[in-house]
């Protein structure tokens, strides 16, 4: 007996191959769910995970002792921190070492030349780091200030205008007070940078009128260019320009 084999009405084709193509996809899935995982579920530890192997129970294991990360040597706590192995401030600069790790190309250049660097990479880092809180010329008339912040000391202060060199990069490193660390924001170069600065100002607001040349004691007498556009600080000066002290 012959068998006749129904044929799809073309009315339900397209029922069948949206059908078949679910189906094809449902089996696709499956595939992919049953794939191992060996990439995802590695048999390492999780940050913070527990081991029983070690004695108190942490995958982690600490830093060893005096691990040092390469390029991250700082032998020379003076240059570095400030401070010396002792804690004493240093006093003056460390030109020869600032020259040997500046960035860029300045073996070239006179000792005058490498000063002006330094005074001009001061300048910039410390109108954008120091000038919130210290203000323009360093009496601590910021700008934070003037909205309620703590005012701190003048750098034309006594105790500031006699202090080692060190004493300010060692205060940028660690901190000082309520002024956090900026180690991380701002290189040992420039910390040092940012001093020089810093002595600049001091004597800026100090130096009598009488220890000038003609050409200083002219431009003294012009207004600053800020001050004549009608912008920036209006901070009195700390010092005495007006003759011998």
């Amino acid at each position: 007996m012959r068998t006749r084999t129904a044929t799809p009405s073309p009315a339900r084709r397209p029922q069948l191959v949206r059908a078949l193509g679910a189906g094809c996809l449902v089996l696709c899935l499956a595939a992919a769910v049953g794939c191992r995982q060996d990439m995802h579920d590695q048999p390492k530890y999780e940050a913070f995970e527990a081991d029983d192997f070690f004695p108190d129970h942490a995958a982690a294991r600490p830093q060893v002792a005096n691990t040092v990360a390469h390029g991250f040597l700082r032998a020379d706590t003076g240059y570095y921190t400030g401070a010396d192995d002792k804690g004493t401030m240093v006093d003056g600069f460390p030109m020869d070492e600032l020259r040997a790790h500046w960035p860029g190309d300045v073996a070239d250049l006179s000792d005058e030349e490498f000063t002006r660097v330094v005074l001009k990479r001061g300048e910039q880092k410390f109108n954008t780091f120091c000038t919130p809180c210290h203000g323009r010329v360093g009496t601590g008339n910021g700008m934070i200030v003037q909205r309620g912040f703590k005012q701190p000391t003048s750098y034309h202060d006594e105790r500031l205008r006699t202090s080692p060199a060190g004493y300010f990069v060692n205060v940028m490193t660690v901190g000082f007070g309520q002024m956090s660390s900026y180690a991380s924001q701002v290189t040992p170069e420039e910390r040092w940078a940012i001093t020089a600065y810093i002595r600049s100002l001091q004597l800026s607001q100090s130096v009598r009128t009488v220890e000038l040349d003609p050409d200083d004691l002219q431009r003294l007498e012009e207004p600053p260019a800020d001050a004549a556009a009608g912008h920036g600080e209006h901070e009195a000066p700390a010092g005495d320009h007006s003759g011998e002290k």
